[in-house]
C-alpha cells in the first residue's frame, strides 16, 4: 500500500467520523410540523367539550377546529438529519432555538408555562364570548397554577378565586406577590379564596426558594361570569393560541342556530377579553393541519398575514380575523354564500 493510498484511507476515515459526529450532535435549532386539530364543538367520552351551567346551551352540527403544532421541546436533541427532513418538507419549518425558548428553559418548565397559558386563555375566551353577547364580565384574581412540592400544594387549587392574603384584600395579582414577600420564613400566612360556591380559608407557610419566599402558586387575571362556562381540552395541549376558536365555540353554544351551518371551520389566534385577535406561532403549520383535516375555511389572525406566503391551503379558503366580532360576521357571511367576499390578508387595510 502506497503512502498516498494510506493517506486517502485515513482521510476517508476522518471524514466518516466527522459525518457520524455531525449526524448525532444536537444542534441549536427546533422544528415545527403540523399537529392535530381539535373540534371544540365535539363530544369527548359522551360529554360536550363546551359545558354550560346556568344558561341554555345549543349544540348544533358543524365543526370549529383549534389547530396545533408539533414543536421540538426545549431539551429535545435536534440533529442534522432532523433539520434536513424538516427543511425539505413544505409544511415544516426550522427556527433557532433561542428565538423560541429561554436558555435555561426545560421540558418541565415549558409544560407548566403552557398549562398556565391554557387556563388563562380559556377564561379569556369565555370573557370575549360573553362580552360579544353583551354580558357583564368582572375581572378577578385567581390561581392559574399550583407548583408540586411547594407549600400551596393540596391547599389551593387552580381557579380558586383569591379574596384575601395575610389580611390584605386582593384586587390584582401583585397583591398576592407583595403579601408573600412581606412574610417571614416559617411564619404561616392566611389565604381566603372562593372555590365554587364556597369560601375557603387556609394557612400556608412560605418556603425559601433561592433568595425569595414562595408558596407555589401563579396568580393571574380571571373573570366573574354570570353563569358557568368551561372548555374541556386535553391536558397535553397548552398555550394561548386557541383563544379565538374557543370564543367562537362558546358563542355558538350560547346562541340559537349554528355559526358554522354544518361546515368545518378552523383557525387560530389569541384573544383578549374585549375580543381583539392576536398573532400566534407556527401559522403555516396550522394552516397545513387544517387543510389536511378537511376544513372548509381557516381564520388567520391579521398580524400573521405576513407569515402565510408560500403555504398551500388546498381547497380551503383563508379569511383574516382582527376581532371576535369580525370573525362572527365573517362566518355569517360565508355560510350564507361561500363565494362571498371576505376579509383577506391581501387587503391593504388591517
Amino acid at each position: 500500500m502506497t503512502q498516498r493510498t494510506r493517506a486517502g484511507l485515513l482521510a476517508l476515515c476522518l471524514l466518516a467520523v466527522l459525518w457520524g459526529t455531525a449526524i448525532f450532535v444536537p444542534l441549536p435549532y427546533i422544528t415545527y410540523y403540523p399537529g392535530p386539530t381539535v373540534d371544540i364543538l365535539a363530544t369527548n367520552d359522551g360529554e360536550e367539550t363546551v359545558q354550560v351551567s346556568g344558561h341554555k346551551a345549543y349544540y348544533d352540527d358543524g365543526e370549529l377546529r383549534m389547530t396545533t403544532v408539533y414543536v421540538s421541546t426545549p431539551q429535545e436533541h435536534v440533529t442534522l438529519p432532523d433539520l434536513l427532513r424538516a427543511y425539505f418538507d413544505p409544511d415544516a419549518a426550522v427556527w433557532p432555538r433561542s428565538s423560541v425558548y429561554a436558555p435555561d428553559e426545560t421540558d418541565a418548565s415549558n409544560d407548566r408555562e403552557s398549562a398556565v397559558a391554557m387556563v388563562s386563555s380559556q377564561d379569556t375566551a369565555v370573557a370575549a364570548a360573553l362580552t360579544e353577547l353583551g354580558e357583564k364580565v368582572d375581572p378577578i384574581v385567581e390561581v392559574l397554577d399550583v407548583t408540586p412540592g411547594l407549600p400551596a400544594e393540596g391547599k389551593l387549587k387552580v381557579r380558586d378565586v383569591l379574596l384575601e392574603v395575610d389580611g390584605t384584600k386582593v384586587t390584582q395579582a401583585q397583591d398576592v406577590v407583595d403579601a408573600v414577600d412581606r412574610a417571614r420564613a416559617g411564619q404561616p400566612i392566611r389565604f381566603v379564596v372562593r372555590r365554587g360556591d364556597e369560601q375557603v380559608t387556609t394557612d400556608i407557610t412560605p418556603k425559601k426558594v433561592g433568595e425569595d419566599l414562595r408558596v407555589g402558586i401563579t396568580p393571574g387575571v380571571g373573570f366573574d361570569f354570570p353563569y358557568r362556562v368551561s372548555v374541556d381540552i386535553a391536558d397535553n395541549i397548552g398555550g394561548p393560541s386557541a383563544g379565538l376558536m374557543m370564543s367562537l365555540a362558546i358563542y355558538d353554544t350560547l346562541t340559537p342556530g349554528s355559526v358554522t351551518d354544518g361546515f368545518d371551520i378552523a383557525g387560530t389566534g389569541t384573544i383578549t377579553p374585549d375580543g381583539k385577535v392576536g398573532p400566534i406561532g407556527g401559522i403555516q403549520q396550522k394552516i397545513a393541519a387544517a387543510r389536511d383535516a378537511g376544513a372548509d375555511l381557516f381564520l388567520v389572525p391579521a398580524d400573521n398575514c405576513d407569515g402565510i406566503g408560500g403555504v398551500d391551503p388546498g381547497d380551503m379558503r383563508l379569511a383574516k380575523a382582527t376581532t371576535m366580532h369580525s370573525a362572527v360576521e365573517t362566518l355569517s357571511t360565508w355560510v350564507d354564500d361561500p363565494n362571498a367576499p371576505l376579509p383577506s390578508c391581501e387587503d391593504t387595510a388591517s
